[in-house]
């Protein structure tokens, strides 16, 4: 017999219907020397510290780091995994060769590797099928192209290294910082400080952008511009940081002609955009409607499992060469939905790019796009998620956007200036984006000038205030874990560094989403911002690695080359192994610079004191950070002074009137019952998301 797991129920019900398996029995379907059976996604896990030993379920520092010389497996405790469990196990001990047909990617294959390993099957002969699609015909196709299993062998070497260091990262993190900073008053009640290999790293972007933006000073400028013709030019040199040296240039151009010096006119091609892969199709989904990266995946694995998209957990942007022939019908299907955008189409003579089309640049899944199905009807998010990915797939195969970018240069007084103005000359693909091909036409319309041509004109100054950098969306939190850490708007720039990245495609919005459900960030809008929580997690853990998305970015990429077969697993656990022992050893020895108060928590300079209270260094030059050590009736060491500045304690400084800031002071020792002074009575400018 011949047993074939998926990975959910509508997935075997699926390949059962394709084969034409019919008979139904419990936990399986059956037919033609054939069982095909179901997982619930992950059925089984990594067993707990207290499982290999008894004394390791109490929480302490003299077990720490706890690190498994073999990891073992158990059932996760979730309602009938059991009973489903035990329905696998009997049949594949009955089977002569069992398939996997799991969602094809690093998960599905630990899924998958993991029931076989707790069923003591790993003997048993294994193939493997890699569906793109659930239509019928790929489901045939698949079966058609099944490989031995063990040559996915490398894919779960780097699932099984991603799942143990995970374990052994954040059991131990979690606990170190658990027991060492998650005393509250007085009592045996903790905080649970959560750490992991990849969220953490995560959290530290964000306390860092929010940092940033709270400590940010605006700083003023002027920018000289003149009007000619209603045109503004715009001076060709650098902003001013003094008005004085503007009002100089201002002078010395007023009352003076302006002459037109050159005038040059050049096409520029806009290319069609590339496919949607997960990541992107999340971030453009998120600009668009705001909708949260994780509802994005959650539409789209809906759509994939209706037969309607490709599978979404793919990091490629890219469709293989075998493709090609299947690209025309899936349009030609489109018609009976979007007539009027394929209309323009040759479907017998497709415009195939290296752009659309690259062997090289498919890993495990090519892009998403849409099968060609006709959609009947939408759960939440499903419309606009499909809407996206069929637009984003016409337009691929839509004409450049050409446009004429017209730049002028002109001078007054020997002082350059330039105005540029766009026109379209053909809109292409922007035609099916009208948002898009606006900001294509955005621009002044010039009118028709001449070289030489001179006459009077209107110089002006504009005064500016230098603006900080923008808090993160999910649009751009997302961009930045793509790129390791870096906010990467450009497309082949963030195509480089993807190797590098934080997480995986699939894994990116569930991230987010435990960030968000263990109250280390907020939603503000489109924003997330880190709360007191999280920045105070940051703030106590001292070790550079566990909160660097290079180092994050490192392991990442250290997996994708397991993948591959190019790296030693067990080269890459000895190396967490190893991490794990120096981080809590290094930390356990982390003490205060006594020599130093700490830093400012308004421009960052050092922190003095002074007769009654401590102060920023910088006072004389404006700097209004005030710290008093005393509160009603209570009076601040000055161990605790450098606590709070040293660790970075004081998001707001000098603002704590909820309960929340109370823990945080608690748990480094502070009464629970102490307010410090508020920023009015502390003077304190009265400006948004200003301390």
């Amino acid at each position: 017999m011949k047993v074939i797991i998926a990975e959910k129920p509508s997935v075997a019900r699926d390949i059962a219907k394709v084969l034409d398996i019919k008979a139904s029995k419990k936990g399986f379907i059956e037919g033609r020397g054939c069982a095909v059976t179901w997982a619930f996604g992950h059925l089984v896990t990594l067993q707990e510290p207290g499982e290999y030993d008894p004394a390791l379920k109490r929480w302490s520092l003299d077990s720490l780091p706890f690190v498994p010389g073999e990891f073992k497996l158990k059932l996760i405790s979730n309602r009938g995994v059991a009973e489903q469990f035990q329905i696998i196990k009997k049949l594949c001990e009955q089977a002569e060769e069992i398939v996997c047909a799991t969602d094809a990617g690093r998960e599905g294959e630990l899924i998958f590797r993991y029931i076989l390993a707790l069923s003591n099957c790993e003997a048993k002969p294994i193939r493997r099928l890699w569906l793109n699609s659930l239509t019928p015909e790929a489901i045939l196709t698949a079966f058609k192209n099944m490989k031995d299993g063990h040559d996915y062998d490398p894919l779960y070497a780097a699932a099984r290294c991603r799942s143990e260091s995970d374990w052994i990262v954040g059991l131990n993190a979690t606990r170190y910082y658990t027991v060492r900073h998650g005393r509250i008053g007085a009592g045996n009640d903790r905080v649970l400080w959560t750490i992991g290999r990849v969220q953490t790293p995560v959290l530290a972007m964000i306390v860092e952008r929010d940092d940033t933006i709270l400590q940010f000073r605006p700083q003023p400028f002027w920018e000289l511009s003149t009007r000619y013709r209603e045109v503004v030019f715009k001076y060709t040199g650098k902003r001013f940081e003094k008005v004085e040296k503007a009002h100089t240039l201002l002078e010395k151009i007023t009352n003076r002609d302006f002459v037109i010096t050159s005038i040059t006119a050049k096409k520029k091609k806009e290319q069609p955009p590339q496919l949607f892969d997960l990541t992107t199709l999340q971030r453009e989904l998120n600009k668009l409607h705001g909708i949260p990266a994780a509802e994005t995946l959650t539409a789209t694995q809906s759509l994939y499992e209706a037969k309607l998209v490709t599978y979404p957990r793919t990091d490629s942007r890219y469709l293989s060469e075998d493709m090609k022939p299947r690209i025309p019908k899936i349009l030609g299907q489109l018609k009976a939905i979007r007539p009027e955008q394929i209309a323009p189409l040759n479907l017998a003579k497709l415009p195939f790019s290296k752009r659309i089309i690259n062997d090289k640049k498919v890993t495990d899944h090519h892009a998403i796009i849409p099968t060609g199905m006709t959609p009947r009807r939408f759960g939440p998010n499903e419309q606009l998620v499909y809407d996206a990915i069929t637009t984003q797939f016409i337009a691929a195969f839509y004409p450049i956007c050409l446009k004429n970018i017209t730049t002028v240069n002109g001078v007054s007084n020997q002082i350059p200036f330039q105005a540029k103005g766009t026109q379209i000359v053909d809109p292409g693909w922007t035609s099916l984006f009208p948002k898009k091909q606006k900001a294509a036409a955005d621009g002044q319309n010039l009118p028709a000038f001449a070289k030489e041509e001179t006459g009077p004109h209107e110089p002006f100054l504009r005064e500016g205030k230098t603006m900080p950098p923008k808090h993160f969306s999910e649009n751009s939190l997302l961009g930045a874990m793509e790129a390791a850490g870096k906010f990467v708007e450009d497309d082949t720039l963030r195509e480089a560094l993807k190797e590098r990245g934080i997480g995986t495609p699939a894994t990116r919005a569930a991230i987010i989403e435990t960030l968000l459900r263990r109250n280390y960030i907020r939603r503000e809008k489109k924003q997330l911002r880190c709360t007191d929580m999280g920045r105070c997690l940051i703030a106590l853990i001292k070790d550079p690695l566990l909160k660097s998305p290079e180092m994050t970015g490192e392991w990442e990429e250290k997996l994708k080359q397991i993948e591959r077969g190019k790296l030693n697993p067990d080269d890459f656990m000895k190396g967490i192994a190893n991490y794990i022992r120096n981080m809590i050893q290094e930390s356990s020895s982390t003490e205060l610079d006594t020599s130093r108060w700490g830093s400012c928590p308004f421009c960052g300079k050092e922190v003095i004191k002074g007769k009654k209270a401590y102060g920023c260094s910088e006072w004389k030059e404006g700097c209004t950070f005030v710290l008093q050590p005393d509160c009603k009736g209570k009076t601040l060491s000055p161990k605790q002074i450098q606590l709070l500045l040293q660790q970075r304690i004081l998001p707001h400084p000098i603002r704590f009137d909820d309960e929340l800031r109370m823990l945080i002071l608690s748990t480094q020792g502070f009464p629970m019952d102490l307010r410090l002074p508020s920023a009015e009575r502390q003077k304190q400018p009265a400006k948004p998301d200003r301390p």
